[in-house]
């Protein structure tokens, strides 16, 4: 079903807050042109908590008719409310989407059977498949391997996206689920790991600036050749980083801006710019690898 690199995509915008929809179809038909697997539409990367629902599901729209079935398109669906995360999802099944990316709720903590309760609702309410997302260093609320084996007996919940960094937890995954489940990276850091230790994919943020490079690190690693893909992934080991140094999408954003793929690093607050030290720290970066003159 979905296999390789997704990038989850920055939802670029202009200086007065507007989606940047030239910038958006630029963004889009480059990663299609460099070999990313798919993407992944208006999730944490893309901004989806300061979008309304409308912007929201007008972007998705848009980058649907950007890829034009040249690849896949899944939807980011999450929200701490259950009844939002459905009319959310209804509304985007309108579109010719191929799945569901639904974060675990944030900040209200729900437990393991509230977890299994929110997402079950939500996989009845489209005939759409639905990947889980497990990132508790954003949501605070952690959904244990044994949630997510009750969950995968649903036949629309298909995957995971798994962002805790956890190796060990990817191990766990594949003895409790069953073979067909999907399991994704969502730390770009341990990414070449996962998918050399037998992982499906990569959700990838580092995907935004070196879409090349991790599609190339994700065939090389389904294509059981783990040494080149090791060797692919250290060309890059050092974005896995410093796209980091301020919370996601800063970096990213600021990363394309000054790669030209973007015609503005705004960002919506409380989100604010680098500060000029983490400018100067990715620019160097980018020079090195070159991406930027």
């Amino acid at each position: 079903m979905f296999k390789g690199s997704y990038v989850a995509l920055v939802t670029p915008m202009l200086p007065n807050g507007e989606i940047d929809k030239v910038s958006l179809q630029d963004l889009v038909e480059w990663h299609i042109a460099s070999g990313t697997h798919g993407i992944v539409a208006v999730g944490t990367t893309g901004e989806s908590a300061t979008l309304p629902m409308d912007e929201h599901i007008d972007v998705v729209g848009q980058i649907v008719d950007y890829a034009q079935g040249k690849v896949p398109v899944i939807a980011g669906s999450g929200a701490n409310s259950t009844d939002e995360a459905i009319l959310l999802s209804k509304e985007m099944a309108q579109f010719k989407i191929d799945g569901f990316l639904s974060v675990v709720p944030y900040y209200n903590k729900p437990q393991q059977r509230g977890m299994i309760a929110h997402f079950e609702a939500i996989a009845e309410a489209t005939d759409l498949p639905t990947m889980l997302y497990n990132v508790p260093g954003r949501t605070v609320a952690d959904m244990l391997t044994e949630t997510v084996a009750v969950l995968a007996k649903h036949p629309n919940i298909v995957g995971l996206k798994d962002a805790t960094g956890d190796l060990k937890r990817f191990d766990e995954a594949k003895q409790m689920l069953d073979s067909d489940f999907l399991l994704f990276s969502g730390d770009d850091a341990t990414g070449c790991e996962f998918m050399c230790r037998g992982g499906d994919g990569v959700i990838s943020v580092s995907a935004n600036v070196a879409p090349s490079h991790m599609s190339k690190m994700c065939e090389q690693a389904l294509a059981g050749d783990t040494q080149q893909a090791i060797l692919t992934d250290a060309e890059i080991a050092q974005l896995h980083h410093l796209l980091f140094i301020e919370p996601n999408p800063v970096m990213p954003k600021w990363a394309l801006y000054k790669m030209g793929m973007i015609r503005d690093a705004f960002l919506r607050l409380p989100m604010v710019l680098p500060e000029l030290s983490s400018q100067k720290q990715i620019e160097e970066s980018l020079f090195k690898l070159g991406m930027v003159k």
